[in-house]
Order: C-alpha cells, then structure tokens, then sequence
C-alpha cells in the first residue's frame, strides 16, 4: 500500500474541494491510502471515502519553525508517508514541504495558478478565460507522482429521496453575496412552491435566519442546529441548493445535490465552480466588464458600487431552478 500524506489548513470550501478528488483518485488506484491532514472540524468531509484516514490538527499547537517541525516529525512517526502532497501552498506547508525534503521524502505541490488569476482579477483585461479548476489543480499533485487520474467532473446523488430547497444566503466576503433584501425576496417566492432550508453559522446569521423562518410562511432555519455530519445528510436529500460562491456549493457538490450559484466579483472561469456542477446553474451578470475583480471575493468594489451584485435580478434566480 502505498501512503500519500497530504495536507490542506485553509478556508472549509477549499478543503471541501479535496474530497470528491481523493473519491475518484482512490477508486482508479485502490493500492494507494490518503492520510489529510488537516483542522480538527473538517474530519465528517472525508467520512465515507475508503482509503482516507482524516488527521485533524491544532494549528495553534504547532506554531511557527519549531512547531512545524515538531508537526512533521510527528506525522513521520505516525505514518510513514511515501509521498508528500502540498495541496496548499503558502508559508506553513511550503516550510513543511522543506523539512520533509530533508528527510528525503518525495514532495510535490499544487500549482495555484497565481499570475494567471491575477491577470483574470486584473480589471483592465478585457479577454477573461477559463483557468483550469482547482479539482483539476488537486488531481496534477498525483499525476506528478506517477499516478493515473481522470475526474469524471459528474455529481453523485449520495441520497436518492429528494425534496425541498436548500438556500445559504452567506458568504465570507461582500463580494460575494447578494444584498439580504434580495436574498429575503428570493426566499419568499421560493417558499411559495417549495419548502425552502436556511443555511448558515455564527450567532449574526442564525438570528437574521430564525427571524426570517417566522417571517416567511413554509420556511426552516437550519443554521446553528446541525452538526457537519447532519448538514450533509439533509443536503443530500435536498432537491437542490441555492449558494453563493461559498462552502456550500462545495458541500453540495460532496453529496451529488445539485447546486445553482451566485457569483459578484469572483467567477466561476477562477476555477471554484463546485465538482460537477454544471455551468448553466451559474447566476451572474455577465456584462460588466470588470469581473471578476478578485479571485476571493475579499476585495473592496473598485467602482464603488457593487453592481455585479446589486443589478443582479432574482428572476434570474427563479429562472435557472426550473422545478
């Protein structure tokens, strides 16, 4: 059996990401196990893929040079990694990726893809692209190893009882959410048809939801009252989630439900569109010439105005859903 240790600290949708990658990569190489290492919170991601023991770590346990290496020999002792995948590159894993090197371990690391996006976030550049998506990105690490892997890019319905919509109006970023108000409007005309799943975390969130659960007739507030284990199971038998550019597309994409996302100043050609979801579930006005202007979303709005979300239309919304 051979051991591919990999590692990934960052924002939940980007370790999310991993996880259908790991899936497919296994099943077409059944002699090789994944240890990921990662934040203690993330394990119930990778709960029912075969090969992959899920390490949850403390950052704050391991805390600048010395920490680190305290962490990699750790993980040595512990494993006995064959290979070493850096799914993350920045400061942390690159000085890991460093020690493991002098321990004479095999380490290969993603390509981000960093001038490219910045030249798609550049405002100036009329001549947007797609960038490779960053499933893709995840799958190169064990290409470079040696290993054969070919994403099938298609949702696996992880339940087959669907009903109900799931709606996570939230995103880390501004610049990635539309305005509450049209969030509100959209859950009313939602709610007419359909019984409609609030979606989100953190005290702010889940008072504007439970408020908007007694405002809105045939809605549920789930934020703050499930587990991750029990947010991903309700997902899976949703007939759809609505998400901004955020975690739970990612989370949907996890468990085959399909997804219809909204995009502001990011966009789906930076290579974040879900695992197999599919582009005509895409909502974003797409005549504004300067998007997408961040790769994150975590920029402020260069015209000041926020018009790529502001001018998006719900109906577009509604439109796209088509149930």
């Amino acid at each position: 059996m051979t051991r591919v240790l990999a590692y990934r600290f960052s924002a939940f949708g980007d370790v999310a990401m991993t996880a259908p990658v790991f899936r497919e990569f296994l099943e077409q190489n059944p002699d090789v196990e994944i240890i990921m290492v990662s934040r203690k919170n993330f394990e119930d991601l990778f709960a029912d893929i075969p090969n992959v023991i899920f390490k949850g770590i403390d950052l704050d346990d391991y805390k600048g040079f010395f920490g680190l290496r305290k962490l990699a020999s750790e993980l040595i002792k512990e494993f006995n990694p064959d290979y070493i995948a850096n799914l993350h590159d920045v400061i942390r894993t690159k000085i890991l990726d460093k020690i493991y090197r002098q321990k004479g371990l095999k380490v290969f690391k993603i390509n981000k893809g960093k001038e490219e996006k910045e030249q798609l976030t550049d405002i100036w550049n009329l001549n947007k692209v797609q960038l490779k998506k960053t499933v893709e990105r995840y799958a190169d690490v064990f290409r470079e190893m040696g290993f054969k892997v070919e994403l099938s890019h298609q949702l696996r319905p992880a339940s087959h009882q669907k009903s109900g919509i799931g709606f996570a109006p939230f995103a880390q970023h501004k610049g990635k959410m539309l305005p509450l108000e049209k969030s509100y409007e959209l859950a009313k005309i939602l709610s007419k048809k359909h019984t409609v799943y609030f979606f989100g975390g953190g005290k702010k969130e889940t008072k504007t939801l439970e408020k908007w659960e007694t405002e809105i007739p045939n809605t549920k507030s789930l934020s703050g009252k499930l587990s991750l284990t029990e947010e991903l199971h309700k997902i899976s038998e949703l007939e759809l989630m609505i998400s901004m550019d955020s975690a739970n597309m990612h989370l949907a994409s996890l468990m085959g439900t399909r997804c219809v996302s909204v995009w502001g100043s990011t966009h789906p050609y930076a290579g974040f569109l879900g695992f197999g979801q599919s582009e005509d579930d895409v909502v974003q006005v797409t005549d504004l010439t300067c998007r997408p202007c961040s790769v994150f979303g975590d920029k402020e709005c260069y015209r000041g105005d926020w018009a790529c979300l502001e001018e998006l239309n719900i109906q577009k919304i509604v439109q796209a859903i088509n149930l």
